[in-house]
């Protein structure tokens, strides 16, 4: 996915600019800190406390021009309206958040607002079409026959979550005035390792396979995840 996203960013501005650059729901501020490192101005917002620990971890580990260029602030995706004031960023990212939230359009549009004209909106959902392939392809076929009408499911972590469909969260895109401008697949062939799998010694031919298939039809349209961006009219 860090590929695609280097895609849409290098397509869209020119090399060596600094971006202004959120990431809603950081987590553990994987994707946050790369984009420090790669020069950008990066605001990281995350709820879980125990998450935000961990981002300050790792920030502290860095070089002093990498801290200087990133935050945290610990708070909720949507209130981003409270910490900001529209069109102050480049760059939105909102990575594997949609799946908890279970009215996704009022975060989704205030996401929206945070991006200055033609900025970019990188979302990562759960495909809501592609539902019944991991328990198809595990041999659970009552589990894959009732995912096929429904876009809710169990995560590896055991929480009922939900997941989004390409044609619902395309009108909704183009909804909030960030319309959809290119979509990737994400885990179409790995989506069934163990967590704790470990990484195989051809690593770089998986990424190649996953990274080819993730913009290739019909490869991408089963991938477990999707990674949509849009870009702000």
């Amino acid at each position: 996915m860090a590929r695609q996203l280097d895609e849409q960013i290098v397509g869209r501005y020119p090399v060596g600019q600094r971006l202004r650059v959120l990431d809603v729901g950081m987590g553990q501020g994987t994707q946050a800190l790369r984009l420090a490192r790669a020069g950008h101005q990066v605001t990281g917002l995350e709820r879980d406390a125990t998450m935000v620990a961990a981002a300050r971890e790792s920030l502290s580990a860095e070089p002093e021009g990498i801290r200087e260029r990133m935050r945290i602030i610990e708070g909720d995706g949507r209130d981003t309206g409270v910490h900001f004031l529209p069109g102050s960023f480049d760059v939105v990212l909102c990575h594997g958040v949609l799946m908890y939230v279970e009215e996704p359009d009022p975060l989704l549009a205030g996401l929206a607002r945070m991006l200055a004209p033609g900025g970019l909106l990188s979302l990562l959902v759960r495909n809501g079409d592609a539902l019944a392939m991991r328990a198809g392809l595990a041999g659970d076929w009552a589990g894959a026959l009732g995912a096929f009408d429904t876009t809710a499911y169990r995560n590896r972590l055991g929480l009922d979550v939900r997941a989004d469909r390409l044609g619902t969260l395309t009108a909704t895109l183009a909804g909030i005035g960030a319309p959809l401008q290119a979509w990737y697949g994400v885990r179409v062939f790995t989506d069934t390792a163990a967590d704790d799998a470990e990484t195989p010694a051809d690593v770089e031919a998986l990424l190649a396979c996953e990274e080819r298939a993730g913009r290739t039809d019909p490869y991408r349209g089963v991938a477990a995840l999707l990674h949509l961006c849009g870009v702000r009219g």
